[in-house]
């Protein structure tokens, strides 16, 4: 349990500051924005408001440190990175209240992604020393061909608020580890984590220039001059499609190397010969993790029409075990959502649902009072034109719906213009393996509820985006191919 005290020592202790150079200072405007805790709608601190001059700033720094990061050996790139892993966990107290703080989570979900965020810098420091190339001879006889990899140059991350440490990890690892640099935009809700993450960052000798990070509270001014500059060469965002697709506009006249993790609508199948049991326990993780505030999440519930009424009592029976409250109060296992906005948007998609004929099991009512809270909600019965099924939800809701066999399941998980990750559940092997090629998903998770792992490739198909973060691929998004052609 958090005392306010140890709360109030924190947020003294936390850089408020942009970061540019290896420093934090003021923007250049001199204005800051509130960051609020949603579980008491209070205000945390004020941070510095980054404008485009200091956007410029940080990008003519990202600019001049390039050349001696790329030259710097990949070993000592990833030393520095491990360096950083374990500084993270060093402080992983402090990051974990902080999340908690600014976006609301439960504490453990908090440590958690203290734990999964930090591994990403483990990884990339390992993968560093593995960037290779080829040599070979021409197949016609006319000379040698030599492919090498060179950093990209200069990246602008925009990260997402739902997990504040890990999805700068993700990007910030395999960047470094490439030998690129990179000017980081956190989310307006949660810019803190990402700031401290900048101290830990210098604290593990990160060459000054090669990280900035700007909070703000007016993006598109912030964002729209470096993506229009030209020594900008890449860009990397998580975030919704609709944002997404417009960045991906905006970067198309500079021809910028992209990298879009977008929204998801993931289908969690359970089979007719699923052990019910283990499914309902995968499924609580696969929907509740984060408070349901994550892309890959399980928004929507397809099970054999044979095991449905087991699979619902037996789901809502576990979610009503979950308890709602101030993520850093003991024995809360679930906080708010972050922020009023989205307990609004949760709140009108269970409404329209059971305005459309859907079975409210659980929840579905806002509690009264401070902060942005939902309770773990069930519905049942949800018909097909019910918004919720087919809109991401970001939030702590289980629409189930049946079906009557393999086919059905398979074309009712493929139904949506997402593809980012889909879990199914089945004894059968063939059949797990017969459905993941037939899911239209960059990610499948088999009789397993959480498939997120930094040494796998992260990312989707479709309106999920395109790119992969995370396992051997990762690194490849921020390397360019060189072919040298010998006599």
């Amino acid at each position: 349990m958090a005392t306010e005290q140890r709360v109030r020592d924190l947020l003294d202790r936390i850089p408020t500051g942009i970061f540019v150079s290896g420093a934090f200072r003021d923007s250049s405007s001199g204005a800051t924005f509130p960051v609020h805790d949603p579980a008491t709608e209070e205000v945390l601190v004020e941070v510095a408001d980054a404008t485009p001059e200091d956007g410029a700033a940080a990008l003519d720094a990202a600019v001049a440190a390039g050349p001696a990061w790329a030259a710097t050996p990949a070993r000592e790139r990833g030393e520095i990175l491990r360096a950083a892993y374990e500084g993270l966990h060093a402080r992983a107290d402090d990051f974990a209240l902080l999340m908690t703080l600014e976006m609301g989570k439960a504490l453990p979900e908090s440590a958690n992604e203290l734990k999964y965020g930090a591994e990403f810098f483990r990884w990339f420091s390992e993968e560093a020393v593995r960037i290779a190339g080829r040599y070979t001879p021409a197949p016609a006889g006319t000379g040698r061909i030599l492919v090498s990899k060179a950093p990209v140059g200069p990246c602008l991350a925009i990260t997402p608020w739902n997990f504040p440490l890990a999805m700068g990890t993700r990007k910030i690892g395999p960047a470094l580890a490439a030998g690129a640099t990179m000017v980081v935009k956190p989310a307006g809700l949660t810019p803190l984590t990402m700031l401290l993450l900048a101290e830990v960052l210098k604290d593990a000798g990160v060459p000054d220039g090669v990280i900035s990070v700007l909070p703000t509270s007016k993006s598109g001014a912030l964002t729209g001059p470096l993506l229009a500059d030209p020594r900008l060469r890449k860009l990397t965002f998580t975030g919704s499609t609709e944002v997404g697709a417009a960045l991906v506009a905006q970067s198309a006249p500079g021809i910028l190397r992209t990298s879009m993790e977008l929204g998801g609508n993931a289908p969690f199948v359970v089979f007719d010969d699923a052990d019910v049991d283990h499914a309902v326990a995968q499924a609580l993780l696969a929907k509740l993790r984060n408070g349901g505030e994550a892309c890959t999440a399980a928004n929507r519930f397809h099970v054999h029409e044979s095991v449905l009424e087991e699979f619902t009592d037996k789901l809502v029976e576990g979610m009503a075990k979950y308890v709602l409250g101030r993520g850093i109060d003991e024995g809360v296992t679930i906080g708010p959502l972050v922020s009023a906005d989205q307990q609004a948007t949760v709140s009108e998609l269970v409404q329209d649902a059971v305005a459309k004929g859907a079975t409210l099991r659980l929840g579905g009512v806002a509690p009264d009072g401070p902060g942005h809270f939902f309770p773990p909600t069930v519905l049942a019965d949800v018909p097909a034109d019910a918004r919720i099924l087919t809109e991401e939800v970001f939030g702590p809701v289980a629409p189930i719906v049946s079906f009557a066999d393999e086919d059905a399941g398979v074309a009712a998980a493929n139904a949506t213009q997402y593809g980012l990750a889909a879990y199914i559940f089945t004894k059968d092997l063939d059949r797990a393996l017969r459905v993941a090629d037939r899911i239209e998903s960059g990610m499948v998770g088999v009789n397993r509820g959480v498939i997120s792992d930094p040494a796998g490739p992260f990312g989707g198909v479709k309106a999920s985006g395109f790119g992969r973060e995370g396992g051997s691929e990762g690194i490849e998004e921020y390397l360019e191919t060189r072919y040298i052609a010998l006599q």
